[in-house]
């Protein structure tokens, strides 16, 4: 799911940002973060789940709000293909280990 949030979503966001980018918020154009967001959020929806509980979809969205946020604050000092999909994944990590812990995939090696 980070790796097609990145190659989705910061396409996206460079596309509209810069062609429909009128508004500034933090770092970039409003108009590229709404788009890296609802593409990200797209993305969630149609990408697999672990369980299809509802609250998956909660933590995917959480991790698209962090990802676009990320992908706002890059700048050339640390490359958003990195900090995309490390915040994006981690994110979902820590939340999937707070909200479901019990779920079998999540370190299905790891004894309870």
């Amino acid at each position: 799911t980070a790796f097609s949030i990145l190659i989705i979503s910061d396409s996206l966001a460079a596309l509209i940002g810069r062609k429909f980018g009128r508004h500034k918020f933090l770092s970039k154009s409003f108009e590229g973060t709404l788009a890296f967001f609802v593409s990200a959020c797209i993305v969630v929806f149609f990408t697999p789940k672990i369980g299809n509980f509802p609250e998956e979809y909660m933590i995917g969205f959480a991790a698209a709000f962090v990802g676009a946020i990320i992908e706002n604050i890059s700048s050339r000092l640390i490359d958003d293909n990195l900090s995309i999909p490390i915040s994006v994944g981690f994110t979902m990590w820590i939340l999937y280990l707070a909200i479901l812990p019990k779920s079998e995939l999540i370190l299905s090696n790891v004894p309870r």
